[in-house]
């Protein structure tokens, strides 16, 4: 019987979906990779300080203030998804068309650091533009006081507690990424994303990515030396390295052995 084609793509589907993007993200050119890059940054700036904007004073309590906030953050990656851009999170997938034999180490480690690169010029942009337009201002400055709190708590994890956050973190990510190639519409792929990345921001997991804001952010509002500059640091290595593992090891092999290990990808299939 043929599949209806409203229906979402079957797993192993999705796997040689993911397998062949793989492929041609290897493939994007250097200019063309920044820019979808830099736009990947600002938008998850954009669903990093809606979160702060959605926790500063709410009276939900914890755990649905939490909740609240991981809707919102969803927005960063339902633009990366919907809109068009490159997240190097996300394009942690290619490691399952390197498993395949389709690209190469080199190609891989490119992609990664033009990604990585222009994640992290425009989250910085976008930490510029919030600062310029004063919104650590808003609500008071309880907003302002919010993202020093964050900063000052993501700065203050100690390597193993950032690492492991960070493993976790990538793997809920990553799975977002592949239910989203699982579904045919706008719809479909809003939905998929949107319970993965709520939990991971429920749960305090850490994306590089995203703490290449909060951090920054909270460090340019914060009294001197209110934020450590070395925990940052280390909070942004120890985070990139977990989400690296998380995504990789995680799901692009977990779901590599399962589905694609000792076949050979064959061409629109």
């Amino acid at each position: 019987m043929e599949a209806n084609p409203g229906d979402a793509h079957p797993p192993r589907g999705i796997a040689r979906r993911v397998e062949r993007l793989g492929a041609a993200k290897a493939q994007t050119g250097a200019v063309t990779m920044v820019v979808l890059a830099v736009l990947a940054g600002a938008f998850i700036s954009l669903g990093a300080l809606f979160f702060t904007v959605v926790v500063t004073g709410s009276g939900f309590g914890f755990g649905v203030t939490r909740l609240l906030g991981g809707l919102s953050f969803s927005l960063g990656l339902i633009l990366v998804v919907v809109a068009g851009a490159e997240l190097f999170t996300g394009n942690n997938l290619l490691a399952m068309a390197w498993a395949s034999g389709l690209i190469g180490t080199r190609a891989v480690i490119r992609n990664w650091l033009l990604a990585y690169l222009g994640n992290v010029i425009g989250c910085l942009g976008t930490v510029v533009f919030a600062w310029w337009a004063g919104l650590g201002d808003l609500g008071g400055g309880s907003v302002g006081e919010t993202a020093i709190q964050i900063a000052q708590a993501k700065a203050g994890l100690s390597l193993a507690e950032a690492f492991a956050r960070g493993v976790l973190c990538n793997a809920l990510v990553c799975l977002a990424v592949w239910l989203a190639m699982g579904g045919r519409s706008v719809t479909d792929k809003i939905l998929a994303i949107l319970f993965p990345i709520t939990a991971f921001v429920t749960i305090g997991l850490e994306h590089s990515i995203a703490n290449w804001f909060f951090l920054p952010f909270g460090f340019m509002l914060a009294p001197a030396g209110a934020v450590s500059l070395a925990g940052a640091g280390a909070n942004l290595v120890a985070v990139t390295i977990g989400n690296m593992i998380g995504g990789t090891l995680l799901v692009a092999g977990v779901y590599w052995v399962a589905y694609l290990r000792g076949s050979r990808p064959r061409d629109g299939k």
